[in-house]
């Protein structure tokens, strides 16, 4: 048996910046166990593994610990695969996934993703996220994730969180956010929980971002940038429930996985 595989930098314009994902074209799906070995053995924030299936396909993500329910630079780098080196031959992409139906389009921004928009609850600062992050935010949200809100820019750049200490927190990963200097917004978020101490670029902690800030600033259409060291630039645009997250890929790698029997 071989696996093709391709390694792709979303969120990015040149390699060796953005979210990197590995992405696994398949006939039919292999066994959860093997998806998860390649995935630990990628080491990259998300493997991408999909199928096709009538009109479009399914998709999964897994990161180096578990599968996932919502992965967007994976989607991202799934559909630049099919659109540069799979001869995909429509504009716009849809993929099945535990998340619902999800579309990819080719546009002026690069690709966009339309995923749904997350609405965070209000909740108290608790004292152990506090003390994990080094710094206490001036509020907190909660969905999936802890989205914490920072008054200026440079809070998020100078955070240096206790990466075990945000692993005991009860949800998925935490998003820290601040108004940006030259872009709308800021972001990072860390899922030390999943085996992602920090993602260099998080397309679905932005269906959270996009709504909170676009209600703040009172505009629909919004750039952000997230804080990593690698770095990555994304456009946000609000349609109703759901965001529109755009942003570019590049090609590392392609190649051929060989799994032993």
């Amino acid at each position: 048996m071989k696996i093709q595989q391709f390694v792709v930098d979303a969120f990015a314009s040149a390699v060796f910046k953005g979210n990197p994902a590995a992405v696994c074209p398949l006939e039919d799906w292999l066994d959860n166990s093997l998806m998860q070995a390649i995935a630990a053995e990628n080491n990259l924030s998300e493997t991408a593994f999909f199928v096709p299936a009538g009109d479009g396909f399914k998709l999964r993500w897994f990161t180096p610990v578990s599968e996932v329910d919502l992965c967007g630079h994976a989607t991202l780098a799934t559909a630049h695969v099919l659109f540069n080196h799979l001869d995909y031959g429509h504009e716009s992409i849809r993929f099945h996934t535990r998340s619902g139906e999800l579309r990819v389009s080719q546009t002026p921004d690069g690709l966009t993703l339309d995923f749904p928009a997350i609405k965070g609850r209000p909740a108290i600062v608790m004292d152990e996220l506090a003390k994990a992050l080094g710094r206490k935010p001036l509020a907190v949200f909660t969905a999936d994730d802890y989205m914490a809100v920072f008054a200026k820019e440079d809070d998020i750049r100078c955070l240096q969180p206790d990466m075990a200490a945000l692993a005991t927190l009860k949800l998925r990963g935490v998003i820290v956010t601040a108004p940006g200097v030259e872009v709308d917004f800021v972001s990072r978020f860390f899922a030390p929980r999943l085996g992602i101490p920090e993602d260099p670029v998080t397309g679905s902690a932005h269906c959270m971002l996009a709504p909170f800030w676009a209600r703040d600033l009172e505009k629909t259409r919004l750039t952000a940038k997230q804080l990593s060291a690698r770095g990555g630039d994304l456009v946000c645009e609000i349609a109703g429930d759901r965001v529109m997250i755009s942003g570019r890929a590049v090609t590392f790698s392609e190649g051929f996985i060989y799994p032993q029997d």
